[in-house]
């Protein structure tokens, strides 16, 4: 089940590969995630040391959270993965020129997981080519209906 989804990243870069990372997480973070109070439309993916980090991922705190702790709604978080698959996206990422990009928070028997996209950035006229094409469908389906029903 979603929870969040970026779809400006569908927007701005070619996916090419996509996996599955755990959250670490704190308890008021898990019970706004919870309450649907967060968005990831901002946050991108950085390597630091060997370790993938999630920046910019905007959670609101629940008021009735907690009195106790001062919560950073936009703090860096760890991403959590097998080595392997960390070593493999630290070698795309480094060599071959990709970007890796949050695309979907979701829940994974009870967990929060979050989507990580392997990506390559879009040019201005790949946008503009994609948009054309997505009008295009949007009309023949607008067509067909009205042939339908005539």
């Amino acid at each position: 089940m979603s929870i969040a989804s970026n779809k400006k990243a569908f927007h701005d870069y070619f996916v090419e590969e996509k996996y599955e990372a755990g959250l670490a997480l704190e308890g008021w973070e898990v019970k706004s995630i919870r309450a649907g109070r967060v968005q990831i439309k901002e946050a991108h993916v950085i390597v630091k040391r060997g370790e993938i980090w999630l920046l910019g991922m905007h959670v609101t705190p629940l008021p009735t959270a907690s009195t106790h702790i001062h919560p950073d709604p936009a703090r860096t978080r760890k991403l959590l993965l097998h080595n392997r698959q960390i070593m493999q996206l630290i070698g795309k990422v480094e060599r071959a020129g990709y970007t890796l990009v949050p695309l979907d928070l979701h829940y994974t028997h009870g967990r929060v997981k979050v989507e990580v996209g392997l990506a390559r950035g879009k040019k201005q006229y790949d946008k503009r080519a994609n948009e054309k094409e997505k009008d295009w469908t949007r009309e023949k389906q607008r067509l067909l209906r009205e042939k339908i029903r005539a």
